[in-house]
């Protein structure tokens, strides 16, 4: 059976924006494994496998269903040893999950606040019309009183990214000389917020920047 791996679009399937998503989207190259991916709107998501999980990714892997990026991960590094290690042993693992706090901790809330207004305005209209009413909910404001704060976001935007900065002058990745899942988890953020309309939100001389490059070149499309 093929390995098919549901992700999230806009009203352009080809836009696939999710942080989530893109984490496993490398973490599949990475381990060398052949996946078809289908990318549905926010309210699709509950319609997919009979209802399994109401958040993407999902991978159905023959006939398991998994959902959850890390738990997908820790998935991918069990039913594939012998493929490229995700994490190289638990302390990789346990590092990860330091990655994934600071990552929706810090840069999550970042990009939400940058980048909510143009999510709305890239999804269909029924996706529009959820999207507006949780993430209102969600936070407290409407999408246009949130993007009032937006370019205070980007101005302080880089300097969330301290840490990575300052590591990637030691070594190449998070990973040490090569990528591993902790890299995909930022450059999943990364991605959502430049493929939401801010490609220019880091400097192309940004450290950061190269190091996304090099991660970008685990991805099929850029």
């Amino acid at each position: 059976m093929a390995r098919i791996l549901y992700t999230l679009c806009g009203a352009d399937p080809d836009i696939r924006f999710s942080p989530h998503c893109w984490k496993i989207i490398l973490a599949l190259r990475h381990k060398g494994l052949d996946f078809e991916e289908k990318s549905v709107g926010f309210t699709e998501i509950a319609k997919l496998e009979n209802g399994f999980s109401k958040t993407v990714p999902i991978l159905k892997d023959g006939d398991k269903l998994i959902a959850d990026s890390f738990a997908i991960a820790l998935y991918l590094e069990q039913t594939y040893p012998d493929a490229p290690s995700l994490f190289k042993g638990e302390g990789g693992a346990g590092m990860a999950r330091f990655v994934e706090a600071y990552s929706q901790a810090t840069l999550h809330p970042a990009i939400t606040r940058i980048a909510v207004k143009n999510i709305h305005d890239m999804l269909a209209p029924v996706d529009q019309a959820y999207f507006r009413e949780s993430r209102e909910a969600r936070l407290g404001a409407t999408l246009e009183e949130v993007a009032t704060g937006r370019e205070a976001e980007i101005a302080a935007f880089a300097d969330k990214l301290k840490p990575l900065r300052v590591m990637l002058a030691k070594q190449p990745f998070i990973g040490g000389s090569e990528p591993l899942f902790a890299d995909y988890i930022i450059f999943g953020a990364l991605q959502w917020a430049f493929k939401t309309g801010n490609p220019g939100l880091l400097d192309p001389n940004d450290p950061v920047m190269n190091w996304f490059e090099r991660c970008q070149g685990f991805t099929e499309t850029s």
